[in-house]
């Protein structure tokens, strides 16, 4: 036997295997679809390169020899390990990769996506993410982002909505501000409260107006509309702040008060453009996020 078997060609032992299992070239051939001179050539080259006979020739079948017995073992194993290769390639090209960018608002950006896109990165490392800090839902339509995470329903006949559920806010104050102000016991109390409001909006205003305890502008002694800005202010003790559930359990010191406020939550919805949305990639993200933001956003909060 051929001492010099480095250069030793996979493609003449998986023919040799070929015609092992199917006991002829002939039956070979039919089931592989390879040439039967094809793999008479491969067994001769196989053959010359160990300088053993493989096979004895009887009509149309083959039998193997005692150097062909003594080589399929190994032959075996080089075929194990090159279904092995070819599982690991094909694996590697099934893989969702891609980049994918995700708008929200300031607030979803910093304390609600964060987690969530962290075990989206270890179940799809070959997946990009570009979050978009913002509060315009026509990103979707400039095709700036593909999907958004909103609390109003997009109204464009391009984009597909779905809705995620409620998010609940509460009124929430650091424990050493409490320590010092007291707690309040009705929604009364809240005037005689440092509160922290916004700077431009509205809203907290308004809802209170709605709630049968009206609050003026002069009541907020901090005011910012930056949303990051206003969960710190809140969580440095600076005083009482309207803020969502998610967010306020994500600071340990922060103290849900007047539970009996019955602040209206709001929905969340997931957007993504009618045109993208069969996109692989796309799906793959929207999918995890239709799943894992309703769990982080129970409205239920203690």
């Amino acid at each position: 036997m051929s001492k010099d078997l480095r250069r030793l060609d996979w493609t003449l032992i998986r023919s040799f295997l070929s015609v092992m299992d199917a006991g002829s070239v002939m039956g070979a051939a039919r089931k592989t679809g390879a040439q039967q001179p094809t793999l008479s050539r491969h067994l001769a080259e196989l053959e010359a390169q160990l300088g053993v006979a493989l096979f004895e020739r009887t009509g149309r079948a083959v039998k193997p020899t005692q150097a062909a017995m003594a080589i399929l073992d190994a032959a075996r194993q080089m075929q194990t390990g090159a279904d092995s290769i070819s599982r690991a390639l094909l694996g590697r090209a099934e893989q969702t990769t891609g980049t994918v960018r995700i708008t929200t608002s300031e607030v979803a950006a910093s304390f609600l996506l964060p987690p969530i896109l962290a075990a989206l990165r270890m179940e799809e490392p070959g997946i990009e993410i570009e979050l978009i800090s913002s509060n315009e839902i026509s990103n979707l339509l400039r095709r700036e982002a593909d999907i958004a995470v909103r609390m109003v329903r997009p109204a464009q006949g391009s984009l597909v909505a779905r809705k995620l559920g409620m998010i609940g806010i509460g009124a929430y104050a650091h424990e050493q501000y409490l320590e010092r102000a007291g707690r309040p016991v009705s929604p009364q109390d809240l005037r005689r409260h440092s509160l922290v409001g916004y700077a431009e909006s509205d809203v907290i205003e308004r809802g209170s107006a709605a709630l049968g305890m009206p609050l003026t502008r002069s009541d907020f002694a901090t005011r910012t509309d930056d949303q990051v800005a206003y969960m710190r202010l809140v969580n440095e003790g600076v005083g009482i702040g309207f803020v969502t559930h998610y967010s306020a359990k994500l600071f340990p010191g922060l103290r849900r008060v007047l539970p009996m406020l019955a602040i209206p939550p709001l929905p969340c919805w997931l957007a993504v453009h009618r045109e993208i949305r069969g996109n692989a990639v796309v799906k793959r993200v929207y999918e995890h996020l239709a799943r894992a933001v309703p769990i982080s956003i129970d409205p239920d909060a203690d």
